[in-house]
């Protein structure tokens, strides 16, 4: 078979990115109606918790890139969940930290060891400089998305 031009391996690049953009919106559907689900959002929250103890919202917002109206949402359907709680500093009344309870932790590191295991697994035939490329190319496409 004959090499793929650019501009077809280009194209193919942006459909396998609206691909994954509508798995993100499927999973998101299935975070709202299906009790432990978590969408991308939700994982990189706790991930941010997890490495980085409680945050005011302000800097969780920040690391998780959205919006604070988003991560204040984003902190309710958390807390509801019972994997974060909100406590206001003795210091400073009017902030409020975000932090992680067992539970958020627990399900924090479910999260991570069933994502390693599906990524090792799918990913099984790449080297580690394929998967530095990928790694690149999903930055690269994060970034161009930005710009739009």
């Amino acid at each position: 078979m004959p090499e793929p031009t650019r501009d077809t391996a280009l194209d193919q690049l942006a459909r396998a990115a609206y691909s994954l953009s509508a798995a993100d919106s499927r999973l998101r559907g299935r975070a709202t109606r299906t009790p432990g689900a978590l969408s991308l959002t939700h994982a990189r929250a706790l991930r941010v918790l997890a490495e980085e103890g409680p945050l005011p919202v302000g800097r969780l917002a920040a690391a998780t890139e959205t919006t604070g109206a988003a991560t204040t949402q984003l902190v309710n359907g958390l807390a509801a969940a019972g994997y974060v709680t909100r406590e206001r500093p003795a210091a400073d009344k009017r902030s409020v930290l975000v932090a992680l309870t067992d539970a958020g932790r627990r399900r924090h590191h479910e999260r991570q060891v069933g994502l390693a295991r599906a990524l090792d697994s799918a990913l099984a035939r790449h080297d580690t400089a394929a998967l530095d490329t990928a790694t690149d190319v999903l930055r690269q496409l994060a970034a161009i998305y930005d710009q739009l």
